[in-house]
């Protein structure tokens, strides 16, 4: 079952979040991201070739905040960290998102199957600072 932490408190009940993560020039960028909340760390997936894996790559610190699917920011922003995950890894947070958003999530992977993305998907892990 999700759970919070303190860290992370301000998404309890929400269905999205801002994930802010930051250009080279400390420019923010803001994307609206579905997510699921697991044991006080945070997981979300995203298209291999998406911006904000580069961005994460070059540096790891983001900001969430609970939010809109539009991405209307709804609430207090929480700082965290994140990493690309792999493996074992990688698999138990897509279960976890699939157990949170159910025939959505499904869908949204036979959507991925059937354009041929399914397999350039990244896994992301969120963790407080």
């Amino acid at each position: 079952m999700a759970t919070t932490t303190a860290a992370f408190a301000n998404l309890d009940g929400q269905q999205f979040m801002s994930l802010t993560t930051f250009r080279k020039t400390g420019e923010a960028v803001l994307t609206p991201v579905w997510f699921t909340n697991v044991d006080g760390k945070l997981y979300m997936l995203t298209l291999g070739n998406a911006g904000k894996l580069k961005r994460i790559g070059n540096n790891g610190a983001v900001t969430v905040a609970p939010c809109t699917v539009r991405g209307e920011i709804l609430g207090e922003i929480a700082g965290g960290m994140a990493r690309v995950l792999s493996g074992d890894e990688a698999k138990r947070a897509n279960k976890a998102l699939t157990r949170k958003y159910g025939m959505f999530k499904r869908g949204f992977d036979l959507m991925h199957m059937l354009t041929g993305k399914y397999n350039t998907r990244a896994y992301l892990e969120i963790s407080p600072r």
